[in-house]
């Protein structure tokens, strides 16, 4: 197979250049905000190694690292949250993603059964008592349940 990721060899070719030369960290990971295409609304915070951004790049489906299960995971290979790409950005230095994707299947992300992950807000100002984190979707889009059945929730604490 081509390797598509070439040597990093200059500042001028990462930043200005035209070649695809990803930087991955110490645990050869990348991070990857995730779009929704149609509305710009955030869906996730995900983690992409070499393997996972070159099967995104080559199957036009989001691949991910999963960070808790340490495991290359297709996004909706079991839920059917099929994530199909729309277009794939890299920041200036090449050291993060950004992926702007259309939703199929229930139109969903989240393995808790909302749109998003980023579904509660955080208060800000004058804090005087405990924090309480303000729900910002109604409903969830799905009962996660009725898709993953009683597997273990993969969310470490």
């Amino acid at each position: 197979m081509i390797n598509i990721f070439k040597e990093r060899k200059t500042i001028e070719q990462v930043e200005e250049g035209n070649e695809l030369a990803p930087k991955f960290d110490e645990n050869g990971l990348m991070p990857v905000v995730t779009t929704d295409a149609k509305t710009g609304d955030v869906l996730m915070l995900g983690y992409q190694n070499e393997e996972a951004l070159k099967l995104t790049i080559q199957t036009g489906e989001a691949h991910y690292w999963s960070r808790s299960r340490e495991c290359l995971w297709h996004k909706g290979a079991t839920s059917g949250l099929i994530q199909k790409i729309i277009d794939i950005r890299i920041d200036d230095d090449q050291d993060s993603i950004w992926l702007k994707v259309e939703l199929q299947g229930l139109e969903a992300s989240c393995h808790v059964g909302f749109k998003s992950c980023f579904y509660r807000s955080i208060p800000t100002g004058n804090i005087k008592d405990e924090i309480k984190l303000i729900y910002k979707e109604d409903e969830k889009t799905f009962d996660p349940k009725d898709i993953y059945g009683d597997a273990p929730n993969p969310t470490k604490l």
